[in-house]
């Protein structure tokens, strides 16, 4: 279990009793150590059941986590790119912050519907008709 809380902003923060820690032999470099150290994290939040988030907030972050969320609701954060479980550990609750503030922020203004300049209608008739010329002046000639 990792003990310390998690302060995402002045407004949300995740207790550590709902954060688990799981770690694991990770690949990649690092020779011996590798085969003998479980530097890699995998760090477990019950994104579904946690009274630190607000509903929008839960249903933002779900929608963002994708295939590292289960179907019981619990996100799993993998994090290997360091050779040390400390800075492993750090990396992946700094990711898991980076979802939640991501999650949390408020939704984009809503487009405001906006009408063509009358310039710009002219412009685009007299394009056309124009078009429209050059069109004609390709076929047979009319002879009479």
């Amino acid at each position: 279990m990792a003990s310390e809380a998690l302060y995402i902003n002045d407004r949300i923060t995740i207790a550590g009793w709902e954060l688990t820690e799981q770690f694991v032999l990770a690949g990649g470099p690092g020779g011996q150590n590798v085969n003998k150290v479980a530097t890699a994290v995998q760090l477990f939040f019950s994104l579904q059941n946690s009274p630190s988030l607000n509903e929008r907030v839960k249903a933002n972050a779900a929608r963002l986590a994708g295939r590292r969320l289960s179907k019981d609701g619990v996100l799993m954060i993998e994090s290997s790119r360091f050779r040390s479980q400390d800075r492993n550990r750090e990396d992946a609750r700094e990711r898991l912050k980076e979802l939640i503030l991501e999650a949390a922020a408020p939704p984009p203004p809503p487009r405001r519907k906006t009408k063509p300049t009358k310039g710009s209608i002219e412009r685009r008739l007299k394009e056309k008709s124009g078009r429209s010329e050059v069109k004609k002046m390709r076929g047979k000639p009319g002879g009479d």
